[in-house]
């Protein structure tokens, strides 16, 4: 994916946005008369419409006294241009510095992530993927499986660092063969994540509900043999590229966690659980290492618990991936991340099965 893609909204919606921001409680015919754009008062109507539609505006009042506001979801949702963004070096930008508990407790339980566009696209990939696999064999599943598990076990530690190409990748996970010039730790990360992957499979309702300890013993699968803090960390950790502080009190971050999977498990929509699981996992950095690692485990193992199709990250860019997570880091907004899962996911339904 590219952060040069279709934006959410288009400078026309921009410069509304803009406005109302600027101008809370305004009816149509004040941002009509406010903005000087060259479009009918009906175009501008249907702008709102589009624009409430995905969840950055709400209206107050009703007929001739509606009033438009910014949506509480606007700022985790609206866009950042992420090249306008990072040209900004890490001491310039203004950031939430600190862990955002109103963000778990009271932000992203009344917000709806998808549009209603999102999730007509996303519901119809699910009926293309029970299309699919009603047509395999159990043995043609299964390949298809391992094959996706290889593939998310190769991305998914390449964006921490892994070194090993997918071919090598393969080899190893395959025939037990090591890539000459790797590390033994390379090696042992990329098995951790298939025998996680695999274990997910093998066990597809464990997460059901989601739990503290359930999380921890998946972190506890992708860390084995490497010399990692197994369990809820006791020490403070720091974020390379940002300034963000992660909490750094255990029973906080116990908390936190617990929260997180309360509302996980409350919300209804399969891809939010699996969405919201990917980044506040990342977000609460709960272990001293390999939280991104047990986010995108835990994130697929929800969409196979809720029989949809897992997704393994393959084609998604290290760098661009990274910077989606540190803009939620640093400003909450969900935008990027939210692009890469629809995007991954459709990309997971049209290769795989």
């Amino acid at each position: 994916m590219s952060f040069n893609a279709k934006p959410m909204v288009d400078k026309k919606e921009a410069v509304v946005l803009e406005f109302i921001k600027n101008n809370p409680e305004v009816s149509s015919k004040e941002i009509f008369e406010g903005i000087s754009l060259p479009f009918s008062y009906a175009s501008l109507k249907r702008l709102l419409l589009s624009l409430k539609l995905k969840n950055l505006l709400s209206r107050k009042g009703r007929g001739k006294a509606t009033k438009y506001v910014i949506s509480p979801a606007y700022a985790l949702l609206c866009p950042i241009d992420m090249e306008t963004y990072y040209k900004k070096e890490i001491d310039q930008r203004v950031i939430k510095e600190n862990f955002n508990f109103q963000l778990i407790n009271e932000t992203l339980r009344n917000i709806d992530l998808f549009t209603e566009t999102d999730l007509k696209k996303l519901n119809l990939l699910h009926k293309k993927y029970e299309n699919n696999i009603a047509q395999l064999s159990e043995t043609a599943r299964k390949k298809e499986l391992e094959r996706l598990a290889i593939d998310l076990s190769w991305k998914s530690s390449q964006i921490e660092g892994n070194t090993y190409s997918l071919l090598e990748t393969e080899r190893l996970l395959k025939e037990k063969e090591t890539a000459s010039g790797k590390t033994k730790e390379e090696a042992v990360m990329l098995i951790n994540h298939k025998e996680a992957i695999d274990f997910i499979i093998d066990n597809p309702d464990y997460l059901l509900p989601l739990s503290v300890s359930k999380i921890e013993d998946i972190h506890r699968l992708l860390i084995k043999d490497l010399g990692l803090e197994k369990n809820i960390r006791k020490r403070r950790v720091g974020v390379s590229g940002t300034n963000y502080k992660p909490l750094d009190n255990d029973f906080q971050i116990y908390e936190s966690l617990s929260m997180m999977c309360e509302l996980v498990n409350c919300k209804e929509n399969v891809f939010e659980k699996a969405l919201l699981s990917l980044v506040l996992i990342s977000y609460i950095q709960p272990f001293v290492d390999g939280n991104k690692r047990t986010a995108r485990i835990v994130s697929n193992a929800i969409l196979i618990s809720h029989t949809h199709c897992p997704v393994s990250f393959r084609t998604v860019d290290s760098i661009d991936y990274k910077k989606a997570m540190l803009l939620f880091y640093e400003q909450n907004n969900i935008s990027n991340m939210k692009e890469i899962f629809i995007n991954q996911f459709e990309f997971a339904v049209n290769t795989y099965f």
